[in-house]
């Protein structure tokens, strides 16, 4: 969803065939189905149990969870539009991109408040049932959207207030640019995206530092959390590149021109579609109790068809 104009220029020029472009539909939709299918099981097995719910790890890895849903929900969407429809009306683009955007900046943040509770696991295990309680973990969730709000908002303001009033009547290829246009939203963007990832990334260095001390005196538990701290910074990685995609795509495009609709696709792949399966994998996986209750869920489902 970050691209330059030229970028957006290029995608008109790079049209698929059309058989191309119902290989390329399939592929997302049934990714996406196949994600979501896994995440919506890990849902239902977070409500199912109260052992969860009470849980703060558990409230904010399923916050991530849900997050993850509506971001790929959002990202499929305007996938499939820009090969149906092509382009939408300006006020509905701005919905999208704006829901997009928050659940794209959510995941960092979330991750950063995952690692601390991990640490404070790990490190203070006397005050972690005293620092991290159910309430004040849906404070922090609050507070993470809040966040994300305040980052993004003012891209509407600034486009309200600099755009005429027919601008949101027109049609147009849906992307952040397009919606929102003016060149201080950019500068801005740029900006708050490496406050972000300076922050997060301090937070993820930190946390796994500590506990790489605390892990080589104590039980295996920290050797784990120590692993699910390297998982989450992975899982940030992933997500970064969905600063750099703008500059990967222009690159593509001048060493790759006659390949550059395939390569906007294999970019999409791994810029929105594989860091939402990393998730499942970290605690629906990785974490015996819930994988305990997981494998429950699955054979009755099994069971019943």
């Amino acid at each position: 969803m970050n691209a330059s104009p030229a970028n957006i220029t290029a995608v008109i020029q790079y049209r698929d065939s059309f058989t191309k472009a119902v290989v390329k539909n399939m592929t997302v939709v049934l990714l996406s189905i196949s994600i979501n299918y896994i995440n919506a099981g890990l849902i239902h097995t977070f409500c199912k149990h109260q052992i969860f719910y009470m849980n703060p790890r558990y409230i904010l890895f399923i916050h991530l969870v849900i997050n993850d849903m509506m971001q790929m929900m959002l990202s499929i969407t305007l996938f499939l539009i820009s090969y149906i429809l092509y382009r939408i009306n300006v006020s509905l683009c701005c919905v999208f991109i704006l829901l997009a955007i928050f659940t794209s900046e959510n995941t960092p943040l979330n991750l950063a408040c995952m690692a601390v509770e991990c640490f404070i696991a790990i490190c203070v295990p006397l005050r972690h049932t005293q620092i991290c309680t159910v309430k004040r973990t849906v404070l922090l969730i609050g507070l993470i959207w809040m966040t994300s709000m305040i980052s993004v908002l003012p891209d509407l303001f600034i486009t309200l207030a600099t755009q005429p009033l027919g601008f949101f009547q027109t049609r147009v290829f849906c992307l952040r640019e397009t919606a929102f246009p003016n060149p201080h939203i950019t500068k801005k963007r740029d900006i708050t995206y490496m406050v972000y990832l300076i922050i997060v990334w301090l937070t993820i260095f930190y946390t796994y530092f500590r506990i790489l001390l605390t892990a080589k005196t104590a039980n295996k538990d920290a050797k784990k959390a120590q692993k699910t701290i390297l998982l989450h910074g992975f899982q940030l990685l992933l997500c970064m590149t969905t600063y750099v995609a703008p500059l990967v795509k222009s690159a593509l495009k001048e060493w790759l021109p006659e390949y550059y609709a395939d390569s906007l696709f294999a970019c999409y792949i791994v810029v929105q579609v594989l860091p939402r399966s990393i998730s499942p994998i970290i605690y629906g996986v990785r974490d015996n109790t819930f994988r305990k209750y997981l494998k429950r869920h699955m054979l009755c489902q099994f069971k019943k068809q």
